[in-house]
């Protein structure tokens, strides 16, 4: 995996140093933005944590931070069940109910997709068709119905088969969940929009065009089966998105980009993470005589 990142990074950076574009980057405004998208990175994590709260699974945010990064990275392996299988493995390795762990991380796809629908219809409505929003928001509101309902839920962690049975999935965790991830689609906006200026000062971007063309793309990349990381799809959309504000060359820079950021923060996140609970783990483990 750390390979496969490696050469993630190693591509998209040659790519963007190929781009004939004269950039002038501001490094406060660039370092700001890298500072926001791990200010969401917390925002999910914490998101997550709620819902596993919802079924009486504790976990401290530490090993928290520490699945979710690490299963994070498995978006850039072929598949797209290996950051969903990830996150349920790390979760029950930090002493999780394996129902529990597989429940919460279809509940936390399926708010990811609604409260990100919800932010592109606030924003860019126009960036696409309203059939597609409201599909879109009638799978995630179907996933979390299954797991919200009573029989529903039994009738999951049966299917799991489960060592207990999996109750249903209280509103209040899916209400404060829910937030906490439109915050960070906020906060993702944020940080695209402060990247773009940082990189590009001479352009005119609003904030409601950035939030919904990041939020946009990156779903739709999500949802692509076929590219790792939604490499490809990712920056069509928002090239596309972005092309009217910002011409050909500052789109194509923007999302090229972009993805190095991401891909770097992932990472640094993973390490970071791994770091933080190792050096918790060796404070708190006694000495020996």
């Amino acid at each position: 995996m750390i390979v496969l990142v490696a050469r993630t990074v190693g591509r998209n950076w040659a790519e963007f140093r190929s781009l004939e574009i004269h950039l002038h980057p501001r490094a406060g405004l660039l370092g700001l933005a890298t500072l926001t998208v791990f200010l969401t990175y917390a925002w999910y994590i914490e998101a997550w944590r709620r819902l596993l709260a919802g079924w009486a699974q504790r976990i401290g945010f530490g090993d928290a931070a520490r699945a979710w990064s690490l299963a994070n990275l498995g978006r850039y392996v072929p598949g797209k069940i290996w950051s969903v299988t990830g996150l349920v493995v790390l979760a029950q390795r930090a002493g999780v109910r394996g129902s529990a762990a597989a429940a919460s991380a279809v509940a936390f796809q399926a708010l990811v997709l609604g409260t990100g629908v919800a932010v592109v219809a606030g924003t860019t409505p126009q960036a696409t068709s309203g059939l597609r929003l409201a599909v879109g928001l009638l799978v995630a509101l179907a996933s979390l119905g299954v797991l919200v309902w009573g029989p529903s839920a039994r009738w999951v962690g049966r299917l799991m088969n489960a060592d207990a049975p999996l109750t249903a999935l209280p509103l209040s965790a899916v209400g404060s969940s829910g937030a906490l991830m439109f915050l960070g689609w906020l906060t993702y906006g944020i940080a695209f929009w402060l990247f773009i200026r940082g990189l590009l000062p001479e352009t005119q971007l609003s904030f409601a065009t950035a939030a919904g063309a990041f939020t946009l793309s990156y779903i739709l990349g999500t949802l692509a089966l076929f590219a790792p990381g939604g490499i490809g799809v990712r920056e069509l959309v928002m090239v596309s998105l972005l092309t009217p504000s910002l011409g050909s060359g500052g789109a194509l820079a923007a999302s090229v980009g972009s993805r190095v950021l991401l891909t770097v923060t992932e990472a640094g996140a993973a390490l970071i993470s791994v770091a933080l609970v190792r050096r918790s783990t060796a404070e708190g483990s006694p000495e020996s005589p």
